[in-house]
């Protein structure tokens, strides 16, 4: 309720999208991330990808997962904004990476990186229009 609260009182562009929104879109992506991710994760532990395959979806998992507490919790827009940037940066490396090995991995991704560009986009622009 508080992270509700929090983004109800930033100033936003007139095309964000309501709160509630994001739950039900978040919920859909991370399904299809553990599915992926996973099999990634899982592809490199029985041999199949280098190291080099797996790190930037780890690193993707880290900067995904510190968007919600920079964001709500410190109420940073400026590292919410570096940090979305590199969600955005981490998720087409690894897809350029995987996709000489498995490409539904890719595909099954672009759900994922069309939101992650949206909202890039808007929280640069919400930071913008939060500055002090």
């Amino acid at each position: 309720m508080k992270t509700y609260q929090s983004y109800q009182k930033l100033k936003k562009p007139n095309w964000a999208p309501p709160a509630w929104l994001f739950g039900p879109v978040w919920t859909f992506l991370y399904l299809l991330i553990i599915i992926s991710f996973g099999y990634v994760a899982y592809s490199y532990i029985v041999g199949m990808l280098p190291f080099f395959v797996l790190l930037p979806f780890i690193l993707n998992i880290i900067f995904n997962i510190l968007f919600t507490p920079i964001q709500f919790k410190l109420k940073n827009n400026i590292l919410a904004a570096i940090d979305v940037v590199l969600v955005l940066v981490t998720l087409v490396w690894s897809m350029v990476v995987v996709s000489h090995s498995i490409a539904w991995v890719v595909y099954i991704n672009i759900p994922y990186l069309l939101w992650v560009t949206f909202a890039t986009t808007l929280q640069l622009r919400i930071t913008y229009l939060n500055r002090k």
